[in-house]
């Protein structure tokens, strides 16, 4: 089973939310999920980021592979 680490899309049409979840990578992006581990808005003034980063290294380190996105946000996030 492969793991991602990845965006699910909550919110309204042209106001996105999004929660960092890891998933099989078999998984539809908003459906089933392993682990929420944070939550992005990018809607707001200044970004809204938060990471729970003991989470997040546990799965990197167990082999999940971040998504683009994902990775760059980690990166903002000082998990990577």
């Amino acid at each position: 089973m492969a793991v991602k680490i990845r965006l699910k899309r909550l919110g309204v049409k042209k106001a996105p939310f999004y929660r960092i979840v890891v998933a099989d990578s078999r998984a539809p992006r908003d459906g089933k999920f392993i682990e929420e581990i944070g939550i992005y808005d990018p809607t707001k003034e200044t970004m809204q980021l938060k990471v729970d980063e003991e989470a997040a290294k546990k799965w990197l380190a167990n082999g999940a592979q971040p998504s683009d996105t994902v990775r760059k946000l980690l990166k903002i996030a000082g998990v990577i």
